[in-house]
Order: C-alpha cells, then structure tokens, then sequence
C-alpha cells in the first residue's frame, strides 16, 4: 500500500532530489544577498553627505508639462 501511495518503487526520484537541492541553494544564495543588500542600503543610509544635492518632494519639477 505505501508504495501504490508513493507512486514509484525504490524511493524518492533522483531528479526531483536534485531540483529540491538547487532550490535550497539559490534561496540561500538569493537570503545572502538580501542581507548584503540591506547592510549596503543601511550603510549609505547613514553615510555623511558628501555635497551631494537631495532635493525635496517640494523642490521637485515635473519632468514634463
């Protein structure tokens, strides 16, 4: 009865396994690069400004009239 539930005799198939795997690992990968991201948008956050020009929702022009 367990196998007719599985579908398959001899265990999980290999392909399945594999692609299981490589989608752990680029969730891994894309969780990494989700903290370095924000570690790199916290640091400019609070960086110095260095005589760039930040205007303000006030000062804005429309880009075309």
């Amino acid at each position: 009865m367990a196998k007719a539930l599985l579908g398959h005799v001899g265990g999980p198939d290999p392909r399945m396994v594999a692609e299981m795997r490589r989608l752990q690992r680029r969730v891994r990968d894309l969780e990494a690069e989700l903290v370095r991201l924000q570690e790199e948008n916290d640091a400019l956050a609070t960086a110095p400004d260095d005589g760039i020009v930040s205007l303000g929702v006030k000062d804005r022009e429309p880009a075309l009239t």
